[in-house]
Order: C-alpha cells, then structure tokens, then sequence
C-alpha cells in the first residue's frame, strides 16, 4: 500500500553542529522538537513534511555516497518558489551548486555529508 503523501525524509550525518550550520543556516529550516532516540539529530519542518537528521553511529553503515555532486544517484527534491533567487543565495553562501537554467528550473546541491537535494521551481520537469 502506498501512502498519500511523504511525512519524512531522513538523512544520516556526521557532524551535528556542521549539519545544524547547513540545514538552518543554509537552507534556513526551521527546527521543530524531536523526542529523545538514544542518536543525535534534529527534525526540520519542510511545508507538511518533515527532514530527519540522524548522527551516524560510529560504525553503521549508511551506504556509499557519490565522490562528486551528481543528479544521477539518490537524491530528494524539494521545490522553491524561484529558481533566480534560490541560485543567488546558495550561491552568495559558498555552496556548490550543479545548476541547469531558469527556463529548466532545476538545481542540485549537497550537505557536509554528501547527501544531494535537487531544488525545483512549480512546473519544472
């Protein structure tokens, strides 16, 4: 069965402060309060969803990410109002960004820890 709609997405990391400076800093989330798990983390609220940050126990395997910023592997896409000015301030930060064009409307980026997240303007493909 299939739910309706996407609740959470979750994200493993390293550094918890270095992640808190990119998803608050950067991407400016707003943290929402997280029960005690035994892990460290944080929870974002994204729209009606929801980013999980989760403090990778030393030893878990949490998979290999890609050595340079690609669309090709494993990534969430979140959608921005505009892409000019999502482009402008990631920019102004420092990020990398592998961008496409306005007319496309897409871009992707990555946190501290290599996870990728396109960034998606309404009516882009």
């Amino acid at each position: 069965m299939i739910g309706s709609r996407v609740h959470h997405v979750s994200f493993p990391v390293s550094d918890l402060e270095r992640a808190r400076a990119f998803y608050e800093g950067v991407l400016g989330l707003e943290e929402i309060p997280r029960p005690e798990m035994g892990l460290g983390g944080k929870w974002y609220r994204i729209g009606d969803a929801e980013i999980h940050i989760i403090v990778t126990p030393e030893g878990a395997d949490v998979g290999t990410r890609s050595a340079g910023l690609t669309p090709l592997g494993p990534h969430t896409a979140f959608q921005v109002d505009d892409y000019a000015k999502t482009l402008e301030a990631l920019e102004a930060r420092g990020v990398e960004v592998l961008k496409t064009s306005a007319e496309n409307g897409q871009l992707w980026i990555r946190d501290p820890d290599g996870n990728v997240f396109e960034l998606i303007e309404p009516g882009s493909r």
